[in-house]
Protein backbone atom coordinates (compact mmCIF):
# COMPACT_ATOMS: atom_id res chain seq x y z
CA UNK A 1 0.00 0.00 0.00
CA UNK A 2 1.34 3.51 -0.85
CA UNK A 3 2.28 5.81 2.03
CA UNK A 4 -0.49 8.08 1.05
CA UNK A 5 -3.20 5.62 0.85
CA UNK A 6 -1.96 3.68 4.10
CA UNK A 7 -2.17 7.06 6.00
CA UNK A 8 -6.00 7.65 4.64
CA UNK A 9 -6.61 4.47 5.92
CA UNK A 10 -5.11 4.56 9.46
CA UNK A 11 -6.48 8.17 10.12
CA UNK A 12 -10.04 6.58 9.13
CA UNK A 13 -9.38 3.85 11.83
CA UNK A 14 -8.82 5.97 14.09
CA UNK A 15 -11.29 8.22 13.49
CA UNK A 16 -13.41 5.50 13.52
CA UNK A 17 -12.14 3.86 17.05
CA UNK A 18 -12.51 7.74 18.31
CA UNK A 19 -16.35 8.40 17.82
CA UNK A 20 -17.96 5.07 18.76
CA UNK A 21 -17.85 3.58 22.96
CA UNK A 22 -18.02 -0.20 22.61
CA UNK A 23 -17.25 -0.50 26.42
CA UNK A 24 -15.44 0.71 29.37
CA UNK A 25 -11.78 -0.08 28.09
CA UNK A 26 -11.92 1.78 25.46
CA UNK A 27 -13.73 5.05 27.11
CA UNK A 28 -10.37 6.36 28.49
CA UNK A 29 -8.63 6.75 24.78
CA UNK A 30 -11.93 8.14 23.52
CA UNK A 31 -12.17 10.86 26.27
CA UNK A 32 -8.67 12.11 25.10
CA UNK A 33 -9.18 11.86 21.51
CA UNK A 34 -12.05 14.26 22.10
CA UNK A 35 -10.32 16.39 24.74
CA UNK A 36 -7.71 16.66 22.84
CA UNK A 37 -9.65 17.36 19.59
CA UNK A 38 -11.59 20.03 21.14
CA UNK A 39 -8.55 21.98 23.07
CA UNK A 40 -6.82 22.09 19.66
CA UNK A 41 -9.65 23.59 17.99
CA UNK A 42 -10.15 25.90 21.04
CA UNK A 43 -6.52 27.50 20.40
CA UNK A 44 -7.19 27.82 16.44
CA UNK A 45 -8.66 31.27 16.48
CA UNK A 46 -6.12 32.82 18.88
CA UNK A 47 -3.32 31.30 16.92
CA UNK A 48 -4.40 33.17 13.91
CA UNK A 49 -4.51 36.51 15.85
CA UNK A 50 -1.24 35.98 16.55
CA UNK A 51 0.21 35.11 13.22
CA UNK A 52 2.61 37.79 11.12
CA UNK A 53 -0.15 38.83 8.25
CA UNK A 54 1.21 42.22 7.36
CA UNK A 55 2.36 42.48 3.94
CA UNK A 56 5.81 42.94 3.02
CA UNK A 57 6.80 41.94 6.61
CA UNK A 58 10.24 40.55 6.69
CA UNK A 59 8.59 37.69 8.42
CA UNK A 60 5.12 37.19 7.23
CA UNK A 61 3.30 34.17 8.37
CA UNK A 62 5.35 33.32 11.51
CA UNK A 63 4.12 33.17 14.65
CA UNK A 64 6.16 35.51 17.86
CA UNK A 65 6.96 35.03 21.15
CA UNK A 66 6.46 36.75 24.60
CA UNK A 67 9.16 39.02 23.61
CA UNK A 68 8.08 40.05 19.76
CA UNK A 69 10.18 37.72 17.98
CA UNK A 70 9.26 35.50 15.29
CA UNK A 71 10.14 32.14 16.16
CA UNK A 72 10.55 29.17 13.70
CA UNK A 73 9.63 26.01 16.85
CA UNK A 74 6.37 28.77 17.43
CA UNK A 75 5.32 28.80 13.75
CA UNK A 76 6.05 24.76 13.36
CA UNK A 77 3.73 24.12 16.10
CA UNK A 78 1.30 26.40 14.83
CA UNK A 79 1.43 24.49 11.85
CA UNK A 80 1.01 20.83 13.42
CA UNK A 81 -1.98 22.67 15.05
CA UNK A 82 -3.62 23.24 11.58
CA UNK A 83 -2.95 20.86 10.24
CA UNK A 84 -4.01 18.58 13.14
CA UNK A 85 -7.60 20.63 12.99
CA UNK A 86 -8.13 19.88 9.37
CA UNK A 87 -7.52 16.62 9.43
CA UNK A 88 -9.09 15.31 12.52
CA UNK A 89 -12.67 13.64 11.92
CA UNK A 90 -14.55 15.72 14.37
CA UNK A 91 -12.95 18.39 14.25
CA UNK A 92 -14.79 21.77 13.36
CA UNK A 93 -12.25 22.47 10.66
CA UNK A 94 -12.25 18.83 9.22
CA UNK A 95 -11.12 18.65 5.69
CA UNK A 96 -12.19 22.66 5.66
CA UNK A 97 -9.99 24.94 3.09
CA UNK A 98 -10.30 27.96 5.57
CA UNK A 99 -7.14 26.72 7.38
CA UNK A 100 -4.96 26.50 3.79
CA UNK A 101 -3.74 30.71 3.10
CA UNK A 102 -2.19 30.58 6.95
CA UNK A 103 -0.86 27.54 6.75
CA UNK A 104 0.74 28.08 3.69
CA UNK A 105 1.62 31.76 4.94
CA UNK A 106 3.22 29.24 7.84
CA UNK A 107 5.05 27.16 5.72
CA UNK A 108 6.76 29.91 3.62
CA UNK A 109 7.97 31.54 6.58
CA UNK A 110 9.77 28.16 7.94
CA UNK A 111 11.33 28.03 4.68
CA UNK A 112 12.23 31.66 5.08
CA UNK A 113 13.65 31.32 8.50
CA UNK A 114 15.98 27.84 7.04
CA UNK A 115 19.35 28.77 6.47
CA UNK A 116 21.27 27.12 3.20
CA UNK A 117 22.79 24.17 5.78
CA UNK A 118 18.87 23.09 6.49
CA UNK A 119 19.17 24.01 10.49
CA UNK A 120 17.17 27.14 12.22
CA UNK A 121 17.67 29.24 14.91
CA UNK A 122 16.38 29.33 18.57
CA UNK A 123 16.54 33.34 18.59
CA UNK A 124 16.84 32.80 22.49
CA UNK A 125 20.61 30.85 22.25
CA UNK A 126 21.10 29.23 19.79
CA UNK A 127 22.13 29.77 16.48
CA UNK A 128 22.21 27.55 12.88
CA UNK A 129 21.02 24.74 15.42
CA UNK A 130 20.73 20.92 13.97
CA UNK A 131 19.30 20.18 17.30
CA UNK A 132 16.41 22.75 17.30
CA UNK A 133 15.75 22.14 14.13
CA UNK A 134 15.22 18.22 15.32
CA UNK A 135 12.69 19.84 17.56
CA UNK A 136 10.94 21.15 15.17
CA UNK A 137 10.82 18.30 12.62
CA UNK A 138 9.77 16.45 15.53
CA UNK A 139 6.43 18.40 15.11
CA UNK A 140 6.03 19.57 11.89
CA UNK A 141 7.31 16.15 10.27
CA UNK A 142 4.14 13.97 11.48
CA UNK A 143 2.00 16.98 10.08
CA UNK A 144 3.57 16.96 6.70
CA UNK A 145 2.28 13.30 6.53
CA UNK A 146 -1.38 13.96 7.75
CA UNK A 147 -1.22 16.82 5.01
CA UNK A 148 0.14 14.78 1.83
CA UNK A 149 -2.36 11.69 2.62
CA UNK A 150 -5.48 15.09 3.08
CA UNK A 151 -7.92 14.20 -0.05
CA UNK A 152 -8.91 18.12 -0.07
CA UNK A 153 -6.05 18.95 -2.69
CA UNK A 154 -5.64 22.05 -1.28
CA UNK A 155 -3.90 20.59 2.37
CA UNK A 156 -2.35 18.07 -0.14
CA UNK A 157 -0.76 20.74 -2.11
CA UNK A 158 0.58 22.69 1.78
CA UNK A 159 1.56 19.16 2.56
CA UNK A 160 3.95 19.24 -0.40
CA UNK A 161 5.40 22.21 0.76
CA UNK A 162 6.29 21.63 4.24
CA UNK A 163 8.00 18.37 2.72
CA UNK A 164 10.66 20.82 1.37
CA UNK A 165 11.25 22.29 4.87
CA UNK A 166 11.37 18.37 5.92
CA UNK A 167 13.96 17.43 3.32
CA UNK A 168 15.73 20.32 3.85
CA UNK A 169 15.89 20.31 7.94
CA UNK A 170 16.92 16.87 7.46
CA UNK A 171 20.25 17.58 5.14
CA UNK A 172 21.10 19.91 8.53
CA UNK A 173 21.17 17.43 10.78
CA UNK A 174 22.84 15.37 8.93
CA UNK A 175 25.70 17.59 9.12
CA UNK A 176 25.02 19.52 12.33
CA UNK A 177 26.36 19.18 15.93
CA UNK A 178 24.84 19.29 19.44
CA UNK A 179 24.98 21.30 22.63
CA UNK A 180 23.94 18.42 25.66
CA UNK A 181 23.19 15.08 26.01
CA UNK A 182 19.55 14.39 24.89
CA UNK A 183 20.42 16.44 21.82
CA UNK A 184 22.15 13.03 19.77
CA UNK A 185 18.75 11.40 20.43
CA UNK A 186 16.04 14.18 19.26
CA UNK A 187 18.93 14.92 16.46
CA UNK A 188 18.19 10.60 15.46
CA UNK A 189 14.58 11.08 16.23
CA UNK A 190 14.07 13.96 13.84
CA UNK A 191 16.43 12.03 11.27
CA UNK A 192 13.95 8.94 11.62
CA UNK A 193 11.03 11.02 10.91
CA UNK A 194 12.44 12.56 7.67
CA UNK A 195 13.75 9.38 6.32
CA UNK A 196 10.13 7.79 6.84
CA UNK A 197 9.31 10.81 4.47
CA UNK A 198 12.26 10.87 2.08
CA UNK A 199 14.09 7.87 2.62
CA UNK A 200 17.75 8.16 1.81
CA UNK A 201 20.54 5.65 3.87
CA UNK A 202 22.40 9.15 4.76
CA UNK A 203 20.13 9.72 7.40
CA UNK A 204 20.29 6.51 8.74
CA UNK A 205 24.21 6.35 8.39
CA UNK A 206 24.02 9.67 10.63
CA UNK A 207 21.88 7.95 12.87
CA UNK A 208 24.29 5.02 13.47
CA UNK A 209 26.92 7.57 13.91
CA UNK A 210 25.18 8.65 17.37
CA UNK A 211 23.40 5.64 18.36
CA UNK A 212 27.58 4.18 18.49
CA UNK A 213 27.93 6.43 21.56
CA UNK A 214 25.39 4.47 23.41
CA UNK A 215 22.98 5.83 25.30
CA UNK A 216 23.41 7.25 28.38
CA UNK A 217 21.67 5.41 30.75
CA UNK A 218 22.62 4.75 34.16
CA UNK A 219 21.91 1.67 36.75
CA UNK A 220 19.19 3.34 38.22
CA UNK A 221 17.16 3.77 34.96
CA UNK A 222 17.80 7.61 34.80
CA UNK A 223 19.34 9.59 31.98
CA UNK A 224 22.45 11.67 32.15
CA UNK A 225 20.53 15.17 32.69
CA UNK A 226 17.79 13.65 35.33
CA UNK A 227 15.69 16.02 34.21
CA UNK A 228 12.64 14.73 35.17
CA UNK A 229 9.92 17.17 33.26
CA UNK A 230 11.81 17.98 30.60
CA UNK A 231 14.61 16.15 28.76
CA UNK A 232 14.06 12.57 30.70
CA UNK A 233 10.59 12.30 28.94
CA UNK A 234 11.85 13.82 25.37
CA UNK A 235 14.88 11.24 25.30
CA UNK A 236 11.78 8.60 25.77
CA UNK A 237 10.05 9.60 23.31
CA UNK A 238 13.14 10.20 20.83
CA UNK A 239 13.97 6.65 21.08
CA UNK A 240 10.64 5.08 20.42
CA UNK A 241 10.78 7.44 17.49
CA UNK A 242 13.93 5.72 15.72
CA UNK A 243 12.60 2.38 17.48
CA UNK A 244 9.61 2.94 15.42
CA UNK A 245 10.29 3.63 12.86
CA UNK A 246 14.18 1.96 11.60
CA UNK A 247 12.68 -1.40 13.84
CA UNK A 248 15.50 -0.95 16.41
CA UNK A 249 13.66 -3.16 19.39
CA UNK A 250 17.00 -2.72 21.25
CA UNK A 251 16.42 1.43 21.63
CA UNK A 252 12.86 0.28 23.61
CA UNK A 253 14.90 -1.30 26.93
CA UNK A 254 16.54 2.27 27.94
CA UNK A 255 13.45 3.35 27.88
CA UNK A 256 11.52 0.73 29.75
CA UNK A 257 14.25 1.19 32.43
CA UNK A 258 13.42 5.09 32.78
CA UNK A 259 10.00 4.62 32.74
CA UNK A 260 10.29 2.01 35.49
CA UNK A 261 12.49 4.26 37.71
CA UNK A 262 9.69 7.22 37.11
CA UNK A 263 7.23 5.45 38.76
CA UNK A 264 8.96 5.75 41.92
CA UNK A 265 9.58 10.18 41.52
CA UNK A 266 5.84 9.97 41.22
CA UNK A 267 4.43 12.06 44.13
CA UNK A 268 0.61 10.97 45.02
CA UNK A 269 -1.29 14.18 43.12
CA UNK A 270 1.14 12.99 40.04
CA UNK A 271 3.44 15.93 40.26
CA UNK A 272 7.03 14.77 40.12
CA UNK A 273 10.50 14.60 42.08
CA UNK A 274 12.72 16.97 40.19
CA UNK A 275 14.87 18.43 43.21
CA UNK A 276 17.58 15.91 41.40
CA UNK A 277 17.38 17.22 37.95
CA UNK A 278 21.04 19.09 36.44
CA UNK A 279 18.81 21.42 33.86
CA UNK A 280 16.47 24.18 34.31
CA UNK A 281 13.59 22.12 35.23
CA UNK A 282 15.39 21.67 38.80
CA UNK A 283 13.30 22.72 41.96
CA UNK A 284 10.37 23.41 40.08
CA UNK A 285 6.59 21.42 39.60
CA UNK A 286 5.69 19.57 36.85
CA UNK A 287 3.28 16.57 35.99
CA UNK A 288 3.59 13.38 34.23
CA UNK A 289 1.94 14.72 30.84
CA UNK A 290 5.49 14.62 28.99
CA UNK A 291 5.86 10.90 29.49
CA UNK A 292 2.05 10.06 28.07
CA UNK A 293 2.87 8.93 25.22
CA UNK A 294 6.27 6.61 25.97
CA UNK A 295 3.90 5.08 28.88
CA UNK A 296 0.79 4.55 26.24
CA UNK A 297 3.21 3.02 23.67
CA UNK A 298 4.83 0.65 25.46
CA UNK A 299 1.52 -0.58 27.26
CA UNK A 300 0.10 -1.10 24.23
CA UNK A 301 3.30 -2.60 22.74
CA UNK A 302 4.33 -5.03 25.61
CA UNK A 303 0.79 -5.47 27.34
CA UNK A 304 2.32 -3.61 30.64
CA UNK A 305 -0.51 -3.28 33.11
CA UNK A 306 1.55 -1.00 35.22
CA UNK A 307 2.06 0.87 32.65
CA UNK A 308 -1.18 1.09 30.78
CA UNK A 309 -2.05 2.41 34.55
CA UNK A 310 0.16 5.11 34.57
CA UNK A 311 -1.53 6.14 31.44
CA UNK A 312 -4.58 6.40 32.87
CA UNK A 313 -3.28 8.29 35.90
CA UNK A 314 -1.62 11.08 33.33
CA UNK A 315 -5.17 10.88 31.62
CA UNK A 316 -7.05 11.95 35.10
CA UNK A 317 -4.31 14.08 36.64
CA UNK A 318 -2.82 15.66 33.86
CA UNK A 319 -5.85 15.93 30.98
CA UNK A 320 -6.02 19.37 29.84
CA UNK A 321 -2.04 18.98 28.86
CA UNK A 322 -2.41 16.06 26.46
CA UNK A 323 -3.60 18.06 23.68
CA UNK A 324 -0.40 18.22 22.21
CA UNK A 325 -0.74 14.28 21.33
CA UNK A 326 -3.39 14.93 18.77
CA UNK A 327 -0.58 14.34 16.27
CA UNK A 328 0.52 11.08 17.60
CA UNK A 329 -3.02 9.60 17.33
CA UNK A 330 -3.63 10.85 13.81
CA UNK A 331 -0.57 8.94 13.02
CA UNK A 332 0.21 6.41 14.75
CA UNK A 333 -3.28 5.12 14.76
CA UNK A 334 -1.84 1.99 16.97
CA UNK A 335 -2.47 4.11 20.03
CA UNK A 336 -6.17 4.30 19.67
CA UNK A 337 -6.28 0.78 20.61
CA UNK A 338 -7.46 -0.12 24.33
CA UNK A 339 -4.84 -0.22 26.95
CA UNK A 340 -4.67 -3.26 28.82
CA UNK A 341 -5.77 -4.30 32.14
CA UNK A 342 -4.02 -1.88 35.03
CA UNK A 343 -1.93 -3.35 37.30
CA UNK A 344 -1.16 -1.85 40.92
CA UNK A 345 1.19 1.23 40.58
CA UNK A 346 3.69 1.40 43.28
CA UNK A 347 2.31 3.41 46.29
CA UNK A 348 4.29 1.56 49.45
CA UNK A 349 8.21 1.54 48.88
CA UNK A 350 11.47 2.77 50.07
CA UNK A 351 13.69 2.99 47.05
CA UNK A 352 17.68 4.15 46.71
CA UNK A 353 18.76 5.81 43.49
CA UNK A 354 22.13 5.63 44.41
CA UNK A 355 23.63 7.50 41.42
CA UNK A 356 21.23 10.03 41.45
CA UNK A 357 21.79 10.42 45.44
CA UNK A 358 17.96 10.09 46.23
CA UNK A 359 15.86 8.19 48.13
CA UNK A 360 12.27 7.92 47.72
CA UNK A 361 9.80 7.01 50.52
CA UNK A 362 6.17 6.84 49.81
CA UNK A 363 3.30 5.67 52.15
CA UNK A 364 -0.15 6.36 50.19
CA UNK A 365 -1.02 9.76 50.23
CA UNK A 366 2.84 10.62 52.16
CA UNK A 367 5.66 10.63 50.23
CA UNK A 368 8.92 11.59 51.36
CA UNK A 369 12.59 12.45 49.12
CA UNK A 370 15.99 12.44 50.78
CA UNK A 371 18.98 14.16 48.54
CA UNK A 372 22.54 14.31 48.42
CA UNK A 373 24.56 16.36 47.24
CA UNK A 374 21.68 19.22 47.15
CA UNK A 375 21.00 21.99 48.76
CA UNK A 376 17.34 20.74 49.96
CA UNK A 377 18.21 17.72 51.98
CA UNK A 378 14.12 16.51 52.23
CA UNK A 379 11.02 17.33 50.66
CA UNK A 380 8.01 16.29 51.68
CA UNK A 381 3.90 15.82 50.48
CA UNK A 382 1.05 15.09 52.42
CA UNK A 383 -2.01 14.69 49.93
CA UNK A 384 -2.16 18.69 48.88
CA UNK A 385 0.31 20.15 51.23
CA UNK A 386 3.79 20.15 49.97
CA UNK A 387 6.70 21.32 51.96
CA UNK A 388 8.75 21.60 49.22
CA UNK A 389 12.52 22.02 50.69
CA UNK A 390 14.15 21.69 54.12
CA UNK A 391 17.73 23.76 53.85
CA UNK A 392 20.10 24.05 56.52
CA UNK A 393 22.88 26.95 56.82
CA UNK A 394 25.46 28.01 59.07
CA UNK A 395 27.04 31.22 59.55
CA UNK A 396 30.26 29.31 58.67
CA UNK A 397 33.05 31.33 56.87
CA UNK A 398 29.88 31.97 54.49
CA UNK A 399 29.82 29.04 52.73
CA UNK A 400 27.78 27.33 55.47
CA UNK A 401 24.88 26.29 53.02
CA UNK A 402 24.51 22.25 53.59
CA UNK A 403 24.58 19.88 50.70
CA UNK A 404 25.75 16.17 52.01
CA UNK A 405 28.37 14.45 50.28
CA UNK A 406 26.91 11.22 49.81
CA UNK A 407 23.93 9.37 50.50
CA UNK A 408 24.36 6.49 53.52
CA UNK A 409 20.84 4.39 53.73
CA UNK A 410 21.07 1.99 56.77
CA UNK A 411 18.06 0.11 58.17
CA UNK A 412 15.83 3.01 57.04
CA UNK A 413 17.59 5.30 58.07
CA UNK A 414 19.84 7.87 55.93
CA UNK A 415 22.73 9.97 56.50
CA UNK A 416 24.32 12.76 54.96
CA UNK A 417 27.29 14.36 55.90
CA UNK A 418 29.63 17.57 55.28
CA UNK A 419 33.13 18.56 56.94
CA UNK A 420 33.97 22.50 56.48
CA UNK A 421 36.86 23.87 57.01
CA UNK A 422 37.89 27.40 57.87
CA UNK A 423 41.63 28.31 58.27
CA UNK A 424 43.71 31.62 58.43
CA UNK A 425 46.57 32.48 56.02
CA UNK A 426 50.30 33.44 56.87
CA UNK A 427 52.58 35.87 55.68
CA UNK A 428 54.32 34.67 52.35
CA UNK A 429 58.27 33.78 53.37
CA UNK A 430 61.02 35.66 52.71
CA UNK A 431 62.00 33.32 50.15
CA UNK A 432 58.68 32.87 48.50
CA UNK A 433 58.56 36.77 48.20
CA UNK A 434 62.38 36.66 46.73
CA UNK A 435 61.69 34.25 43.87
CA UNK A 436 58.25 35.95 43.06
CA UNK A 437 55.79 35.38 45.16
CA UNK A 438 53.63 38.36 45.59
CA UNK A 439 50.52 38.79 46.89
CA UNK A 440 47.31 38.22 44.69
CA UNK A 441 43.99 39.61 44.81
CA UNK A 442 40.76 37.76 43.56
CA UNK A 443 37.88 39.82 41.80
CA UNK A 444 35.84 39.81 45.32
CA UNK A 445 38.76 41.57 47.15
CA UNK A 446 39.85 38.06 48.80
CA UNK A 447 43.50 36.56 48.49
CA UNK A 448 43.79 34.70 45.21
CA UNK A 449 43.30 30.78 45.73
CA UNK A 450 46.55 30.44 44.32
CA UNK A 451 48.26 32.89 46.69
CA UNK A 452 46.17 30.60 49.42
CA UNK A 453 47.26 27.65 48.38
CA UNK A 454 51.10 28.77 48.99
CA UNK A 455 50.66 30.60 52.32
CA UNK A 456 51.08 28.26 55.43
CA UNK A 457 48.14 27.97 57.21
CA UNK A 458 46.99 28.22 61.00
CA UNK A 459 43.81 29.02 63.40
CA UNK A 460 41.89 26.07 61.76
CA UNK A 461 38.19 25.82 62.30
CA UNK A 462 35.89 22.64 61.47
CA UNK A 463 32.06 22.47 61.03
CA UNK A 464 30.78 18.78 61.16
CA UNK A 465 27.18 18.46 60.00
CA UNK A 466 25.50 15.16 59.81
CA UNK A 467 22.02 14.60 59.34
CA UNK A 468 19.87 11.44 60.07
CA UNK A 469 16.54 11.07 58.71
CA UNK A 470 14.44 8.10 59.47
CA UNK A 471 10.55 7.14 58.60
CA UNK A 472 8.18 4.95 60.36
CA UNK A 473 4.31 4.79 59.07
CA UNK A 474 4.31 8.12 57.18
CA UNK A 475 6.30 10.12 59.90
CA UNK A 476 9.71 11.42 59.51
CA UNK A 477 12.01 12.54 62.00
CA UNK A 478 15.36 14.75 60.73
CA UNK A 479 17.57 14.74 63.67
CA UNK A 480 20.21 18.04 62.65
CA UNK A 481 23.78 17.83 64.77
CA UNK A 482 26.58 20.66 63.69
CA UNK A 483 29.45 20.72 65.76
CA UNK A 484 33.29 22.01 66.10
CA UNK A 485 33.65 25.01 66.27
CA UNK A 486 31.30 27.23 68.82
CA UNK A 487 28.83 30.04 68.18
CA UNK A 488 28.22 29.55 64.58
CA UNK A 489 24.61 30.68 64.05
CA UNK A 490 22.22 28.18 62.35
CA UNK A 491 19.01 27.99 60.43
CA UNK A 492 16.81 25.49 59.75
CA UNK A 493 14.43 26.42 56.89
CA UNK A 494 10.92 24.16 56.04
CA UNK A 495 10.19 25.80 53.02
CA UNK A 496 6.36 25.03 52.61
CA UNK A 497 4.37 26.02 48.80
CA UNK A 498 2.86 29.25 49.00
CA UNK A 499 -1.24 28.76 48.98
CA UNK A 500 -1.48 26.73 52.77
CA UNK A 501 -2.37 28.04 55.92
CA UNK A 502 0.20 27.84 58.75
CA UNK A 503 -0.37 28.46 62.68
CA UNK A 504 1.61 27.85 65.82
CA UNK A 505 4.15 30.42 64.24
CA UNK A 506 5.60 34.18 64.62
CA UNK A 507 6.64 36.21 62.20
CA UNK A 508 10.08 37.23 60.89
CA UNK A 509 10.04 41.52 61.60
CA UNK A 510 10.77 42.66 58.35
CA UNK A 511 10.34 39.86 55.93
CA UNK A 512 7.90 38.15 53.95
CA UNK A 513 6.56 35.00 54.70
CA UNK A 514 9.05 34.10 57.05
CA UNK A 515 8.45 32.98 60.17
CA UNK A 516 9.47 31.44 63.29
CA UNK A 517 8.64 28.15 65.12
CA UNK A 518 9.58 29.31 68.71
CA UNK A 519 8.71 25.68 70.35
CA UNK A 520 6.13 23.19 70.44
CA UNK A 521 4.31 22.45 67.28
CA UNK A 522 3.72 23.67 63.52
CA UNK A 523 1.35 23.03 61.39
CA UNK A 524 0.99 23.83 57.59
CA UNK A 525 -2.66 23.21 56.07
CA UNK A 526 -4.14 22.70 52.53
CA UNK A 527 -7.93 21.58 52.37
CA UNK A 528 -8.02 18.45 54.73
CA UNK A 529 -4.33 18.12 54.60
CA UNK A 530 -2.32 19.09 57.53
CA UNK A 531 1.60 18.76 58.10
CA UNK A 532 2.40 19.00 61.36
CA UNK A 533 6.37 19.43 62.40
CA UNK A 534 8.21 20.81 65.63
CA UNK A 535 9.66 21.25 68.18
CA UNK A 536 10.87 24.08 67.58
CA UNK A 537 13.35 26.56 68.82
CA UNK A 538 14.84 30.41 68.12
CA UNK A 539 17.44 31.53 69.73
CA UNK A 540 17.94 34.00 67.56
CA UNK A 541 16.53 35.89 64.29
CA UNK A 542 19.77 35.72 62.15
CA UNK A 543 17.66 33.48 59.30
CA UNK A 544 19.21 34.93 56.44
CA UNK A 545 22.82 33.79 57.66
CA UNK A 546 25.97 34.91 55.52
CA UNK A 547 26.69 32.05 52.46
CA UNK A 548 23.16 31.00 52.58
CA UNK A 549 20.95 30.80 49.67
CA UNK A 550 18.06 33.63 49.23
CA UNK A 551 15.03 32.49 51.22
CA UNK A 552 12.74 29.96 49.02
CA UNK A 553 10.24 31.20 47.08
CA UNK A 554 7.34 29.66 49.62
CA UNK A 555 6.07 30.37 53.17
CA UNK A 556 9.29 29.56 54.75
CA UNK A 557 9.74 28.48 59.02
CA UNK A 558 12.86 28.76 61.01
CA UNK A 559 14.10 27.19 63.53
CA UNK A 560 17.44 28.94 64.70
CA UNK A 561 20.36 28.27 67.03
CA UNK A 562 24.05 28.13 67.89
CA UNK A 563 26.54 25.51 67.64
CA UNK A 564 27.31 22.91 68.90
CA UNK A 565 23.56 22.51 67.65
CA UNK A 566 21.38 19.44 68.06
CA UNK A 567 17.64 19.06 67.03
CA UNK A 568 15.17 16.53 65.86
CA UNK A 569 12.16 17.96 63.90
CA UNK A 570 9.74 15.48 63.57
CA UNK A 571 7.14 15.93 60.45
CA UNK A 572 3.76 14.07 59.89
Amino acid sequence: MHRRDFLVSTTAAAASLAVRRVGAAETDVNEVWREAVRANDEQIPALLAKQERRPGHRWLGGIPNEYGLHVARGTGAFVTALACAACAPGSRYFGSTDLVEPLRLAIRYLLAAQHEDGTTDLLETNFHSAPDTGFILEIVAPACALLRASPVPALAAAGGELGEFVRRGGDGLVTGGVHTPNHRWVVCAGLALVHSLFPNPKYVARIDEWLAETIDIDPDGQFTEKSTTVYSPVVDRALLTVARLLDRPALLEPVRRNLEMTLYYVHPDGEVVTEASRRQDRYTRGSMARYYFSYRYLALRDGNGRFAAMARQIERTARGLLAGELVAFLTIPELMRPLPPDAPLPTDYEKVFAHSGLARIRRGAVSGTVLAGNTTVFSFRKGAAALEAVRIASAFFGKGQFAGDELEGRNGRYVLRQKLEGPYFQPLTRDQIASGEHVRMAPNGTLANDSRAARARSHLQTLNAVIEIAESGGRFTLAISLTGTDNVPVAVELAFRHGGQLSGVADVAGVKDAFLLKGGTGRYRVGDDVIEFGPGRAEHTYTQVRGALPKWDGQSVYLTGVTPFQTTISLG
